[in-house]
């Protein structure tokens, strides 16, 4: 890569996992010229293929340590579950003073899973930036992909404050608004506003296709966009949503019960044909969500 000198935050990044996430992270990188050297690893022989021929990445190394050689910054950009692993193959082979980070939808499991491999010396600054499609593999990144999105770092007792500022930095370079918060409220937000969603996703389609089964019609091939809309998500990466649901168990526990007693609400108001307690609902929640609409299209505006 030809990079100009203005913009450079680090001269080696390591990007482990190259799907969605790490394929846009090395784009992004190499677009706005943040990285001297863009370094990637993947599990599969197959993946590391075929990102050699996509040629976004400066090297892709078959084995860990390789990757995180002499590495300035290393990104897990792994399923959540995965962690642990890879921290246990690389944390003899970090450069003193270099920054490990992450990007899972998890940072409490994420932290207690990590923290005892990290090297002294070295900063861990866990985060998440919150972007994505329900598409997967070194194929489906893009450079664009968070551009006027959040990233939310949960900086904890591994976290250098110069690296901090370095991190922040990056993540704006890729065009994000950063925001720092606990790992603890940050599980809860993204147990509420993503996590379960797609739990609902996986769910409307598994309903749909149960009763396809009892009823012995097929229901889906009359699903038009609204149906297709809102299922969307449910063509995301079945291995990492099924490690998020796990790793952040006790903020989904809390939300889905919060959830379970609004459908239980809701059935009993369309039971006893309570059309002025749906209305009612229907309504303050429509105003709610084109609250959350405006103040996006505001932020996009900005």
């Amino acid at each position: 890569m030809n990079m100009k000198s203005e913009n450079i935050i680090f001269d080696k990044v390591a990007i482990i996992g190259i799907g969605l996430i790490g394929s846009s992270i090395a784009k992004g990188i190499q677009k706005n010229k943040i990285a001297r050297k863009v370094y990637g690893y993947a599990k599969t022989a197959s993946t590391r293929a075929k990102a050699r021929e996509l040629g976004y990445m400066d090297k892709i190394f078959d084995t860990l340590v390789e990757a995180v050689n002499d590495a300035d910054l290393i990104i897990l950009c792994t399923p959540v579950g995965s962690n642990a692993d890879i921290m246990r193959n690389i944390h003899g082979h970090l450069k003193k003073g270099s920054i490990i980070t992450d990007v899972g939808s998890v940072k409490k499991a994420v932290i207690d899973q990590i923290h005892k491999y990290v090297p002294d010396g070295v900063s861990f600054i866990p985060g998440h930036p919150i972007a994505g499609t329900e598409f997967s593999g070194p194929e489906s990144g893009f450079a664009e992909l968070f551009y006027k999105k959040c990233c939310l770092l949960t900086p904890y007792t591994k976290t250098d404050k110069a690296h901090l500022d370095k991190i922040i930095s990056f993540w704006e370079e890729l065009g994000m608004i950063v925001d720092t918060i606990s790992p603890e409220t940050h599980d809860l937000i993204l147990a509420t506003i993503s996590h379960l969603p797609h739990l609902v996703a996986y769910n409307l389609v598994d309903t749909a296709s149960k009763l396809e089964n009892k009823k012995d019609h097929e229901f889906t091939k009359y699903a038009a966009g609204g149906f297709l809309d809102y299922t969307r998500v449910a063509s995301s990466d079945p291995i990492m949503w099924r490690d998020i649901f796990l790793n952040n168990k006790e903020a989904m526990i809390e939300i889905l019960d919060s959830f379970i007693d609004g459908l239980a609400d809701l059935k009993d108001s369309i039971k006893t044909d309570n059309g002025n307690k749906l209305e009612r609902l229907f309504k303050e929640t429509r105003n709610k969500r084109n609250k959350i609409l405006d103040s996006i299209k505001k932020l996009e505006s900005e």
